[in-house]
């Protein structure tokens, strides 16, 4: 594998499925089983979801929500989807722990660093919900966080794209990927990998992103063995 220890982050919107909202129930199997499958082959694995596909607390703002209240409905949505990713993964025979940045017991435990690495050691799926526990931060930055306190080797961008482009490739034809890319040229050009709290963190902290389409069965297995199917962004 190409890399030991690995922080996934993982959209709502693609967990909705061609639905559109909610959660899929093949697209979370679908998930559970790229996850097992390199989890079986020793990967430890910290995940962060989105909330996207349930509730988005800035698009709450923008419809009249309370900004803070807004942004904790988005934060309770993600702990929605990380249950429904543990019930999932254990459905499979893969042990997964839901940790929550905001104090949620029984539903979830309360998140460490500490217990999240020993979760990883154990050999357990550690799904870290509730973004960093504060307003006005995305869960770009909660993952990029979490990435980095858990010491992972890499922060996995698991999207409906497969890499970073010079355009939006949905919209712009002439769009060209990149295969690699460094934080300085992301900033420079002004691409919309994450947003700028994320991308500052991970760059100041040395944490490289791989971004790739985690919609397609397997593209999880081909990126850890090394194929190169998405864009590699290093500090």
């Amino acid at each position: 594998m190409k890399f030991k220890r690995i922080l996934l982050k993982l959209s709502g919107e693609s967990l909705a499925g061609k639905q559109g909202h909610g959660i899929d129930a093949g697209r979370l199997s679908e998930y559970a089983s790229q996850i097992k499958e390199i989890a079986s082959r020793g990967v430890e694995i910290g995940i962060v979801i989105g909330g996207g596909n349930i509730f988005r607390g800035l698009s709450g703002a923008a419809k009249g929500f309370e900004r803070v209240k807004g942004d904790q409905m988005g934060m309770l949505a993600t702990v929605i989807n990380s249950l429904a990713l543990q019930s999932a993964l254990e459905a499979i025979g893969c042990p997964a722990r839901v940790y929550t940045a905001i104090g949620m017991f029984p539903i979830g435990e309360p998140y460490s660093k500490f217990r999240a690495k020993d979760s990883l050691l154990r050999g357990e799926i550690a799904i870290i919900s509730c973004g960093t526990g504060n307003p006005y931060f995305t869960t770009d930055t909660g993952s990029a966080l979490r990435a980095v306190e858990i010491e992972a080797d890499v922060m996995l961008k698991g999207t409906r794209v497969d890499g970073i482009y010079t355009a939006d490739p949905e919209k712009d034809p002439d769009a060209v990927k990149f295969s690699e890319i460094t934080y300085d040229e992301v900033l420079a050009r002004g691409l919309k990998v994450m947003d700028l709290t994320a991308t500052a963190l991970c760059k100041e902290n040395g944490m490289p992103i791989y971004v790739f389409n985690m919609d397609k069965p397997g593209n999880l297995l081909r990126m850890m063995e090394g194929e190169p199917i998405g864009t590699y962004v290093k500090p």
